[in-house]
């Protein structure tokens, strides 16, 4: 029960971290803030990875819970889907096609070719 709330508190505590840093910048979620902060608190050994681990773990397992609303809301909305199924389905398979190739892509060619990062950097700020 104390590594229970142990961890509990860890995640609040980061997630509180998260919204007051999104109210002072506001350039990502709170939530994704507070990932941040909890991942840095583990790393500094603030917080006890070993006491955490279990409920954590614990919580990853029946995190598809979370995901009801989404299922319900995808079944209040059948109709939408069945009448423009196939069409959702063919923007969602050619803009991953398209995302995934242009990230290999630009990848690959940052990749085989490190200073043309550092370049095209520099081309941008001279213009």
């Amino acid at each position: 029960m104390k590594n229970i709330a142990y961890t509990l508190f860890a995640i609040a505590l980061s997630l509180a971290l998260g919204k007051l840093v999104n109210a002072l910048l506001a350039g990502l979620p709170a939530s994704l803030y507070g990932m941040i902060f909890y991942c840095v608190l583990l790393q500094m050994n603030i917080i006890d990875a070993k006491r955490v681990s279990k409920t954590n773990l614990w919580l990853v397992k029946h995190m598809g819970v979370c995901f009801v609303p989404a299922g319900i809301g995808i079944i209040n909305h059948f109709e939408l889907i069945k009448e423009h199924g196939v069409a959702l389905i063919s923007i969602i398979f050619v803009s991953s096609f398209i995302l995934l190739t242009l990230i290999g892509w630009l990848s690959e060619r940052f990749l085989q070719n490190p200073h043309l990062a550092t370049t095209s950097t520099h081309l941008t700020k001279t213009r």
